[in-house]
């Protein structure tokens, strides 16, 4: 039986949290550009969820990313993507595939699942007791009073800072079997590097840790 990258419906309930302009930043940071025919998301990812930024970026400098599709949308709660899998002619795959590894979990307290939070998805807790993460594929918060129930559950490690109106739209398309997109959604992801005070000004987001 094959074993799908699945999140748990829950009652949607909870409350949005905002981010605010900082008024110190240092260093530099990537920030990322998720390209999709909706229009171009942008986050950033946490540092202090390391292995978690480190092999995003790695996987998007490396092209995986790259043809991959938006796999499953559900509005009122997220969109999910990342699966090498949804670049072959076989819908029924998609959610199943991996690039042959897991991510160990780093689930922190102060990273929740507000609006525009980025996780990454995971096989459930019968098969996976360690909350080990996929190695690809991950989830963006769609909903705007976000996803608190999902808190503790799964690794949160980044932040939307424009396009939460590309992720709605995204979230609202047409859906078959499974949550699936009858229109596929392909991306394209890049990487650039950038001062932390430019990322800052230019999208208001406060570094976590600063104000």
């Amino acid at each position: 039986m094959k074993l799908t990258y699945l999140l748990l419906l829950f009652l949607l309930a909870g409350s949005a949290c905002s981010v605010l302009s900082p008024n110190k930043s240092s260093g530099k940071d990537e920030l990322i550009t998720i390209s999709t025919p909706q229009g171009d998301i942008k986050m950033v990812l946490f540092d202090d969820t390391p292995q978690h930024k480190e092999n995003f970026l790695k996987l998007a400098r490396e092209g995986f990313y790259n043809g991959t599709t938006f796999h499953r949308v559900i509005p009122g709660f997220m969109i999910q993507g990342g699966d090498p899998n949804t670049k072959d002619n076989d819908p029924n795959n998609d959610g199943t595939g991996n690039p042959g590894y897991t991510v160990p979990a780093e689930i922190k307290p102060n990273h929740t699942h507000v609006h525009g939070a980025v996780a990454a998805a995971r096989m459930g807790d019968q098969v996976n007791p360690s909350r080990a993460s996929s190695g690809s594929q991950f989830y963006i918060v769609e909903n705007m009073n976000g996803t608190p129930q999902l808190d503790g559950a799964y690794t949160v490690f980044g932040q939307v800072v424009e396009g939460l109106d590309v992720v709605s739209k995204i979230a609202g398309q047409s859906t078959g079997a499974r949550n699936r997109p009858r229109t596929d959604i392909p991306m394209t992801v890049k990487v650039e590097t950038m001062k932390k005070k430019k990322i800052a000004d230019k999208y208001n987001y406060t570094y976590p840790g600063e104000s």
